[in-house]
């Protein structure tokens, strides 16, 4: 067989290392920086070169290796303190052992100095966040002209190197701002008393801390490296996890049972102890009662009227709530289900066999469905008799409600459109022009449903798979705010709902804390309150976050800011479910109008309480000290603090918050390009009116480029896209982790060819070449394209010959790493393979960069038939609009 052109003679050796060379994926992400384009970017014209420089902290940092071996993740104190420690006992004792850990840290005031360059991934990987400014302007004024808010991503449950095993006692609290006892307090170990770094009160300490403190005896709280630390609360018990699978039996019969089998394999994941309840919906709504074996049982609410919680605990003969709740059970002591809700929630070890029978013998809704109509499907009822349920039986108590739906509503509260298929399902027009009037009602329903899980601290997940849109806009309010998750696909057969359904109950690993080992990661009931220093406020938060006003009426919190960003008016926000991936953004205001002393730091103090998956009560406490710059003319140090990555998140975050807030889409351009034009103008060097002296330092230079693909992206134009897909894809971007964040908003590029091992490319149009492939991963999906070439050699079938055992590596290469991406990722992406030409390539031709048009082509790389303006235009306005600010 004749070799095709382009081959080398010695053949693809080095495909088999990619998996060692590359951890961006779940990790750091090269493209951000390691990317030759950002050296050399031809086509922005010569004298543009120098705003885009080697970004070094978007790859491999030395420092970020070196970081989990740092000396103070010192490994003897954090095995001592694992085994010794204070977890065996109620409260902080004599504990031996502490005499080699600095208290300097503890003992004298801190002067907090801002470091000539930022670690920002060790920050990240120590404590969980990220500022987008880690130096502070001093003033509201020098906030103002700093253009990004200060800001920060903050991860409640991130997985923490060197952070040792929950301690078992209760944190102490400062008696004047209810902040915890932190490695930045000042002790008096004479005196034995602490200066709280927020409010500047001196504290006693509890008699069992004053026995025993001194300086080589800290308790965990104190010891300078543990600034993230966590607290298992030994007076309270929380009782298991509670699980209530809600089905929609109007589906297709093979797609029933997909979801029976999803449904069956998922049980085997769920710990024995878990309770578990079943509702089916269709066009009545069944409530299975599990604690009656002899036959099947269940109970049946109309699904065209709704229902209070009253109704439903009337309904179901369930009496007021009198089992221990989670504030009044003794130590030790579990709450248990009372007697009437015994038989719909029970654990699953004793109803497993009575749930698989109801399974095996469900069949889809017999109600008839005439030609040319949907059929009623009572989504809006089902949701809430679900609600009604936990209200009535484990209030207060942590709770997953897991609706998995075929379709829209059509009938009851909820519903979205009518019965007769004539009539088409909203669209973003429709939403625009007021033309639905079903949808609005529907969200007033569902957000009093959502107001009712808040208060409850229960989660509604949604599991929407059909090839028509299920109503997903309208049930979001539900899912966003409680902490839920939305996985979106075409059927309950696809691996994209079957994997995800999968991962939800995801384990610790064998390597984690003996308290945290084989139980579930997912937690429950979750809040978070941050507390700041005097010097500046909390604006508000923007993720899956409820409000909540605070309950110690007796210490009113006085870091509100009336500026509000997102969410807020609060310091407290009920955040529901959490998982290690779960990033929350939080926003501040500067409100100091005198001068800092030079030295003096600015501290926050970030407490999540959640009940884990063990049925314990936790407490993570998270303190953090930043400095502030006192010197309004010292812009460089403000520049080197800047985090371009964390920074663009924030933007994102805000602009997607006013979008579904229901502002104008170009209000939001508007708004993007003006504050860049800011930034840039405030923060690059560059001659007045000379375009061509423009220069942006290396903390800067990315940033542009991630608002241009902002706008560009599906968060903000939503031509093409239905409301339930474009509400699915904000969702996942309010939560998701900065890394994570920014592949949804600049994916990743990387072209495989005979050239050598792959290597990261330019998000442009001029990367696709006929012989090359290329693995695009945008979060939602991941695109293997092959290029014209490549195809024609693979369907002539080059690679199934033993001659070319190197062409055949080159194809399996990119799969591969797909799958490596793909196993990773929650919800799992969908995976696209494609060819150039062919229809399927619109997946990555719609996010490359412009750079080649029908208007401007060159005859290099693909041709894109666009009016958008290209990476290199979008460059030149910006820096024309700069110079002359």
């Amino acid at each position: 067989m004749q070799q095709p052109q382009g081959y080398p003679a010695a053949g693809y050796g080095q495909q088999g290392q990619y998996g060692q060379q590359q951890p961006q994926y779940g990790q750091q992400q090269p493209q951000y920086g390691q990317q030759p384009q950002y050296d050399q970017q031809q086509q922005y014209a010569q004298q543009q070169q120098q705003y885009v420089q080697p970004q070094q902290q978007y790859g491999q940092q030395p420092q970020y290796d070196q970081y989990g071996q740092q000396g103070q993740y010192g490994q003897a104190p954090q095995q001592q303190y694992a085994q010794q420690g204070y977890g065996a006992q109620p409260a902080y004792g004599a504990q031996p052992g502490y005499d080699q850990q600095a208290s300097a840290g503890a003992t004298s005031q801190h002067n907090v100095v801002a470091p000539a360059t930022w670690d920002i991934e060790a920050l990240e990987a120590k404590d969980g966040i990220r500022f987008s400014w880690n130096n502070w302007p001093s003033t509201p004024l020098e906030q103002t002209r700093a253009v990004v808010p200060m800001g920060c991503i903050y991860q409640p449950l991130k997985p923490i190197e060197g952070m040792p095993a929950a301690v078992e006692y209760d944190p102490v609290h400062c008696k004047s701002c209810a902040a915890i006892l932190n490695p930045f307090a000042h002790v008096d170990f004479l005196s034995k008393l602490w200066v709280c770094p927020f409010c500047i009160t001196r504290n006693h300490f509890p008699p069992h801390y004053a026995e025993h403190i001194s300086e080589q005896n800290l308790p965990a709280e104190l010891i300078p490296s543990f600034t993230t630390l966590e607290y298992e609360l030994p007076q309270r018990q929380a009782g298991p996890p509670i699980f209530v699978f809600c089905l929609d039996t109007c589906v297709a019969e093979d797609e029933l049972e997909e979801l029976k089998d999803s449904i069956q394999q998922t049980l085997n994941l769920l710990p024995d102890e878990a309770l578990v309840g079943f509702i089916t919906f269709g066009t009545m709504v069944h409530v299975h009662e599990l604690g009656f074996a002899e036959c099947p049982k269940s109970h049946v609410f109309r699904g065209n009227k709704d229902f209070t919680a009253q109704q439903v605990q009337d309904m179901l003969g369930l009496a007021p709530t009198r089992q221990p709740t989670a504030a009044t059970t003794q130590p030790g002591q579990q709450p248990q289900p009372n007697q009437p809700a015994a038989r719909f929630l029970l654990p699953l070890g004793e109803c497993g066999f009575t749930l698989d029978n109801i399974l095996r013998d469900l069949q889809r809704d017999p109600w008839p469905v005439n030609a040319g109509h949907r059929p009623q499907r009572a989504t809006g009822v089902a949701l809430s008799v679900s609600v009604g349920l936990l209200e009535s039986t484990f209030r207060g108590q942590g709770a997953r409600i897991m609706l998995f739906v075929g379709g829209p509503a059509t009938t009851g509260p909820g519903a979205i459109v009518n019965r007769e298929r004539t009539e088409d399902i909203r669209s973003h027009t429709d939403l625009q022009k007021g033309n639905a009037p079903l949808s609005a009602k529907a969200i007033e329903h569902y957000t009093g449903l959502a107001d009712r899980c808040v208060a409850a601290a229960h989660v509604v997940d949604v599991f929407a798979c059909s090839l028509d849109q299920s109503g997903v806009m309208e049930m979001k309010v539900c899912v966003a705010k409680t902490g839920g998750v939305i996985v979106l696909a075409d059927s309950f057969g696809q691996s994209v709902f079957k994997e995800s359904f999968r991962r939800m109950f995801s384990r610790f690993s064998e390597e984690a804390a003996e308290s945290d080992r084989d139980h579930l990661t997912m937690a429950f009931a979750a809040s978070l309150e941050v507390l700041t220093s005097r010097e500046f406020k909390v604006s508000g938060a923007i993720g899956p976050v409820a409000a909540q006003k605070k309950t110690n009426a007796a210490v009113p919190a006085k870091n509100i800011s009336e500026t509000e960003i997102g969410v807020g008016g609060t310091n407290t926000w009920s955040l529901g479910g959490l998982d290690p991936q779960t990033a929350i953004a939080i926003y501040f205001d500067v409100t100091n109008q005198g001068a800092i002393a030079p030295g003096k730091g600015r501290y926050i103090q970030l407490i999540t309480r959640y009940q884990h998956s063990s049925g314990k009560y936790r407490t993570r406490v998270t303190t953090i000290c930043g400095p502030w710059t006192t010197d309004p003319n010292d812009v460089e140090s403000l520049k080197r603090s800047f985090d371009q990555e964390a920074a663009a998140v924030l933007m994102t975050r805000l602009a997607v918050f006013r979008s579904e807030r229901g502002d104008e889409t170009n209000d939001i351009m508007r708004w993007i390009d003006r504050s860049l034009i800011r930034l840039a103008a405030r923060f690059a060097d560059y001659r007045k009116d000379d375009p061509s002296s423009f220069r942006l330092s290396r903390e800067f230079s990315i940033y542009p480029q991630f608002m241009f693909h902002l706008r560009r992206s599906q968060f903000l134009q939503v031509f093409g896209y239905s409301p339930d897909e474009s509400s699915t894809y904000r969702h996942c971007l309010l939560r998701e982790s900065t890394t994570n964040s920014l592949v949804m908003i600049q994916p990743s590029l990387l072209s495989y060819s005979f050239q050598g091992p792959p290597t990261p490319a330019l998000l442009d149009s001029s990367s696709v070449r006929a012989d090359t492939i290329l693995l695009l991963d945008s979060f939602f999906y991941v695109v293997v394209f092959h290029g014209e070439m490549i195809a024609s050699w693979r369907d002539q079938k080059y690679h199934e010959h033993p001659d070319h055992a190197h062409f055949k590596n080159l194809l399996e290469a990119p799969q591969a790493d797909a799958q490596l991406i793909m196993d990773s990722r929650f919800p799992v992406p969908r995976f696209v393979v494609c060819d150039q030409h062919k229809s399927q390539s619109r997946f990555l031709m719609a996010k490359l960069n412009p750079s080649t048009t029908h208007m401007s082509g060159d005859g290099q790389g693909e041709v894109i038939f666009t009016d958008d303006v290209s990476l290199k235009v979008f460059m030149e306005h910006l820096i024309k609009a700069s110079v002359q600010t």
